[in-house]
């Protein structure tokens, strides 16, 4: 296309292979020229942002094929840093270009309407937008009460998809059986490089493990049709291959086989078929999944049909947009707000003394605020801030979380309708987080917003579980302290009143005010002293956190005198030094933790 005098702002383009389009933006001649300088910027780093996710599954997948471990972990801190870092640097190199810019608010009016000029259309408009709305953020970052809005997603490209994408699934036909040939075409969709070391008899094992499950067998009702999704998802030192199985009634399940890489190849370890294995293995408490497929709307659709239990804005976030999974997110509570009576009002259990907790009776989720000062039961002698607080909150989402830790979704100056809130709620909410929340006509305004998945708190859960559950739930409690320190995370706070059950009985952490580094924190006893000795032990004088192990189990708080001996008789390793200098051992060395996210009945290697 020629460009003339009168080509129109938005139908222009920059000048090709421009080295520095931030030196080229300060060079503008007019307030209109500016504008388009700017938005034609944004595009740019966008655009070197997308190509950049859209190739590091690709490098996940060459990690697995390596069965190079630490290249995957890297890849997972990689990727759920870079958008972050990617938009702070972008504002501060156009702060740097344009100094005035924060004065300048009409003219970002204009650059929003020539940017989304040149994005209209494209597939990734939405995370487009998502970009440029982030970098206006940092940018009037000194603007606290300046609101930017959230719902601007466009609609899913999902209508009858699932028809004619064949580059979103692969179909095998229905049969009597699932044979050892079918299995192995599945296993073939992610085109994996490295060899595997016993196909046949993988295949043929799992085939055996989908028929005994469902009771399928030869001149019996069989199944309809298997639907897969064209991609290769890849985690920590897994690979796994996602679908839906329809039998004989209609009905889907899932269809999850786990690919793992050993000494002599890759080879399946698992076969995942309920929804709440599915559910588990896909939660946002583990690290993001690299999905080698890019139209990530139809993915989160397939998902959704897989598990339609769990919040759409989940599963984006789940594989690696979480910046489109947090306008879904604000979607979801928009439309759950607005239709049910059911108001946000305190959330059940204890009132935490650095975060308060929010949530409406209908709703998935759980909004919290950190308090401007801690509450009178705070427990440590220095109150690091919010913004402290809030770090500790944003360094969770971008670690591996182990399968035992909450993913956040942190929103920074966002505001809510007034209706949606209980009044005595907004009137403590404005007592004890005044610097944080406004009241504006018809609007409560945030300058942050936490939003968790919702959680039974495990005293409140304790309460109404069967003998069973309980145990089971103080089992899974120990689990997930083990997994937290694998992912060198350590609550110094280990009160059961900070981790929750999940609808499928899995417990999670999910107050992080507390967390520290576990390679920091100093493992100490005082079971080596003697009966009767006065002197203060030596650790008294040391700085930093100290931790003594076996002060651990009085400071769960689980009143239970026998839940408390099912915890010693499972986890009673915790109550020693061992278990904890060991740990710290084997993070600084680098040790990348092989995880099983699945339950055995599930595994047939």
């Amino acid at each position: 296309m020629t460009v003339t005098a009168d080509t129109p702002l938005w139908q222009r383009r920059p000048p090709p292979h421009e080295p520095d389009f931030f030196r080229w933006t300060s060079a503008a001649t007019s307030d209109e020229d500016r504008a388009w300088r700017i938005a034609m910027t944004m595009l740019n780093e966008f655009e070197a942002f997308y190509f950049s996710m859209r190739t590091i599954p690709q490098q996940a997948k060459a990690a697995f094929e390596d069965a190079n471990w630490g290249e995957a972990l890297y890849l997972s801190h990689k990727r759920l840093g870079s958008y972050s870092r990617t938009v702070q640097q972008v504002a501060v190199r156009l702060g740097a270009a344009l100094p005035d810019l924060t004065d300048q608010s009409e003219l970002w009016a204009d650059v929003v309407q020539l940017f989304e000029a040149q994005v209209e259309g494209r597939y990734e408009r939405d995370l487009a937008i998502a970009f440029l709305n982030s970098v206006h953020r940092l940018i009037y970052s000194d603007t606290r009460w300046k609101w930017v809005d959230y719902n601007y997603r466009t609609p899913a490209r999902t209508t009858n998809w699932l028809t004619r994408a064949s580059h979103i699934v692969q179909r095998f036909d229905g049969a009597d059986t699932v044979t050892a040939g079918t299995v192995a075409d599945i296993v073939s969709i992610p085109a994996l490089t490295a060899k595997f070391g016993s196909l046949d008899a993988d295949c043929a094992a799992c085939a055996g493990h989908i028929n005994k499950v469902f009771g399928f067998s030869d001149g019996g009702m069989g199944y309809q049709g298997i639907t897969i999704l064209n991609a290769g998802f890849y985690r920590n030192r897994g690979a796994y291959v996602v679908g839906q199985i329809v039998t004989h009634d209609g009905t889907g399940h899932p269809l999850l086989i786990s690919l793992e890489h050993g000494q002599d190849g890759v080879f399946i370890d698992a076969v995942i078929t309920n929804e709440a294995d599915a559910h588990n293995l896909f939660s946002s408490t583990l690290a993001n999944f690299h999905v080698t497929n890019t139209r990530y709307h139809e993915l989160c659709a397939f998902l959704s049909r897989l598990m339609p239990g769990r919040p759409l804005g989940l599963h984006y976030s789940t594989i690696g947009y979480n910046h489109i999974g947090k306008v879904a997110v604000m979607d979801e509570l928009s439309r759950e707000l607005s239709v049910d009576p059911h108001r946000l009002a305190t959330a059940p259990g204890f009132k935490g003394s650095v975060a308060m907790g929010f949530s409406a009776e209908q709703s998935r989720y759980v909004l919290k605020v950190i308090r401007d000062e801690p509450a009178e039961h705070y427990k440590w002698d220095v109150w690091p801030g919010t913004a402290a607080v809030l770090n500790k909150y944003r360094r969770v989402h971008e670690i591996n979380r182990t399968g035992s830790m909450l993913d956040n979704i942190i929103y920074q100056r966002v505001a809510m309708d007034r209706s949606w809130f209980d009044d005595e709620l907004l009137e403590e909410l404005t007592d004890i987080a005044a610097s944080s929340i406004r009241i504006e006509d018809d609007r409560v305004a945030f300058s942050h917003l936490i939003v968790q998945p919702k959680l039974v708190p495990i005293p409140l859960y304790l309460e109404t579980a069967t003998r069973a559950q309980a145990e089971d739930a103080i089992i899974e409690l120990g689990d997930c302290i083990k997994n937290n320190a694998a992912a060198n995370i350590f609550n110094r706070d280990l009160d059961a009143r900070n981790y929750g059950v999940n609808q499928y009985g899995r417990v999670y952490l999910f107050d992080y005010d507390a967390v520290e580094p576990l390679v920091d924190i100093k493992v100490r006893t005082n079971t080596d002293r003697e009966e009767g000795e006065e002197d203060i032990p030596s650790w008294f004088f040391e700085d930093g956190i100290i931790f003594l192990p076996e002060e651990m189990l009085p400071g769960l708080r689980i009143e239970d005198r026998e839940l408390r001996r099912v915890f010693t008789d499972r986890h009673g390793d915790l109550l020693g030094t061992g278990y904890w200098t060991g740990m710290q051992d084997a993070l600084k060395r680098d040790w990348v933790p092989k995880l099983k996210v699945y339950p055995r009945a599930c595994r047939i290697s």
